[in-house]
């Protein structure tokens, strides 16, 4: 089982294309149309690849939940890259700054941008093909080395 594709509501689908556009540059529109949900008018297209994509909808109304804060919500989602530096240069290239650094792990890359929808994507490159290195943090380390 994986995860197929998220959905998400937004106000400017061109703005998310340009972000997903550098992040991705094999993805493409797979599929779009219009249609309404609950009575409002919505353009929709999905973004990826044969395998994952994300559904964007133009119906968005208001701003997302503040990240800084404690309210429910979705608080971020992440990609695994095989080159990190990479698309930070893409991302930073089309005008995206780096939102937070990640964490210093020794079996891990990761970094932080915002989507112009105010979505925080997380993105991960893997020092190690050994799951029990890859998932493990400093924390757990000086568990371990005790």
């Amino acid at each position: 089982m994986y995860l197929e594709h998220v959905n998400l509501v937004v106000s400017d689908i061109n703005a998310m294309l340009k972000f997903y556009r550098a992040a991705f540059p094999h993805w493409h529109i797979r599929d779009q149309g219009h249609g309404e949900w609950h009575g409002k008018p919505r353009k929709w297209l999905h973004f990826g690849d044969d395998y994952h994509y994300i559904a964007l909808s133009d119906h968005g109304e208001g701003n997302n939940r503040e990240l800084a804060g404690h309210s429910v919500g979705f608080a971020h989602f992440a990609y695994v890259t095989n080159n990190l530096e990479a698309v930070i240069k893409r991302l930073e290239d089309a005008g995206f700054a780096i939102a937070k650094p990640g964490a210093e792990e020794p079996f891990r890359k990761n970094i932080y941008f915002v989507d112009p929808a105010g979505f925080e994507v997380e993105f991960v490159e893997y020092l190690s093909d050994i799951p029990a290195e890859r998932n493990l943090n400093r924390e757990a380390l000086q568990r371990y080395a005790v």
